[in-house]
C-alpha cells in the first residue's frame, strides 16, 4: 500500500509529492512549523492528508513542550480552503494525549476511506470508463483514497473498469500522482489533458465522473481543485452522473453555501512555468485560484463513509451526517 504519511514517534515522515513520479523520497518533520511548511509548499496535499499531517504537527510540538497555541496558529495559516485542516486542529485542541489523538485521526481516515470505497463502488457499473480529476487516492489521504479509492475498490471487485485521469493544471496532480498510483497498482488508466474531457464526453467515451472535495458547504456546494466546476457543467450537458467522494471531515456545517468558502490563491510561478522551465513572458499578470466551487445542483450524489447522498441539499446532508 502507498504510505504517504509515516509516524515515527519523535518525527513525521511525508512522501514528497513534488518529486513524484520521478523519485519516491520522504522528508522528515520534527516541529509544527516544519509540517506547516510541508503543507504550504505542497509536499503533502489532499484535504484528508493535510488534516492528518496537521494533527501530527501539533502532536510534535506538544511532545517537545513547545507553545501549543503557536503551533495551532502556524498550522492553521498553512492553507485556507481544505476544512479538514481546521477540523483536525479543533480535535487536537482538547486532546489529553495529542499523539494518541493524531493516530486516531489517521486510522479513522483510513477506515473512512475504505467505507467510502465500498459505498461508491456500487455506483460504478462493470466496464465503466470513469473520468477523475486531480489526485484523490492514497497520496491525498491516509491511504486508499476517496474518489480514486472508490475506483480502487471497484477494480478490486474485478469490475472491468478503466480510469481517465485529467492532468489537472497547473500543478499536474492527475498526470504526476493519479497516473502514478494507477500504474503502481495495475489499474487501467489513460491520461488526458484537461481540455479533452468535453470532446471525449461528446463521443460517448466517458460513462461517469467522480471527484474529491476540499470543503462541502451545508447545502452541498463543493470546493475542489480548480477545473472541477467545468467538468460538472460538461457532465450535465452530456447527461453523465457527476459524483463527489469525501469523508465527513470535509463537510462544513458552519457555512450555508459555497459563496462563503475561501478560495486560496497560489503563487504565480505555478502558472508561468514548471520545475524551473518558464513558458510565459516576464511581466505578464497571472491569476492562480487553486479551487473552484461546484453548485450542489450539478452534483448527482456525494459519497461519504456513512453512505450516499443523492441530489444533495441541506436537509439530506443534515440527515446523513448527523
Amino acid at each position: 500500500m502507498i504510505e504517504p504519511i509515516r509516524w515515527r514517534g519523535d518525527r513525521l515522515e511525508l512522501i514528497d509529492q513534488r518529486l513524484l513520479p520521478d523519485q519516491t523520497i520522504y522528508i522528515t518533520c520534527r516541529t509544527a512549523a516544519q509540517v506547516a511548511d510541508a503543507i504550504r509548499n505542497m509536499v503533502v496535499r489532499g484535504a484528508p492528508a493535510i488534516g492528518c499531517a496537521a494533527a501530527f504537527g501539533f502532536a510534535l510540538d506538544s511532545k517537545n513542550n513547545l507553545d501549543r497555541k503557536k503551533a495551532l496558529e502556524t498550522l492553521a495559516a498553512s492553507r485556507p480552503t481544505a476544512v479538514n485542516l481546521f477540523w483536525a486542529l479543533e480535535r487536537m485542541k482538547s486532546a489529553k494525549d495529542p499523539e494518541t489523538e493524531a493516530l486516531a485521526i489517521l486510522n479513522q481516515d483510513l477506515a473512512g476511506n475504505r467505507a467510502i470505497g465500498r459505498h461508491g463502488a456500487a455506483l460504478v457499473p462493470a466496464g465503466a470508463r470513469v473520468l477523475t480529476y486531480c489526485n484523490t487516492g492514497a497520496l491525498a489521504t491516509s491511504g486508499h483514497g476517496t474518489a480514486l479509492g472508490v475506483l480502487r475498490t471497484a477494480f478490486e471487485k474485478h469490475k472491468d473498469i478503466s480510469v481517465l485521469a485529467c492532468e489537472t493544471r497547473p500543478y499536474l496532480q492527475g498526470a504526476r500522482l493519479t497516473a502514478w498510483e494507477c500504474v503502481q497498482e495495475g489499474i487501467p488508466c489513460t491520461l488526458i489533458t484537461d481540455n479533452m474531457a468535453g470532446h471525449l464526453m461528446s463521443r460517448g467515451e466517458i460513462d461517469l465522473v467522480i471527484v474529491g472535495a476540499d470543503r462541502i458547504a451545508a447545502n452541498g456546494d463543493t470546493a475542489n481543485k480548480i477545473g472541477t466546476y467545468t467538468l460538472a457543467v460538461l457532465a450535465q450537458r452530456h447527461r453523465l452522473p457527476f459524483y463527489v467522494a469525501a469523508p465527513l471531515s470535509t463537510f462544513d456545517k458552519e457555512i450555508p453555501d459555497g459563496s462563503a468558502i475561501v478560495i486560496e490563491e497560489r503563487p504565480a510561478q505555478e502558472v508561468t512555468g514548471y520545475r524551473g522551465v518558464r513558458w510565459a513572458p516576464e511581466g505578464i499578470a497571472v491569476r492562480n485560484p487553486a479551487f473552484d466551487v461546484t453548485p450542489a445542483e450539478l452534483i448527482t450524489g456525494i459519497v461519504c463513509e456513512k453512505g450516499i447522498i443523492l441530489q444533495p441539499g441541506s436537509e439530506r446532508i443534515a440527515v446523513l451526517t448527523g
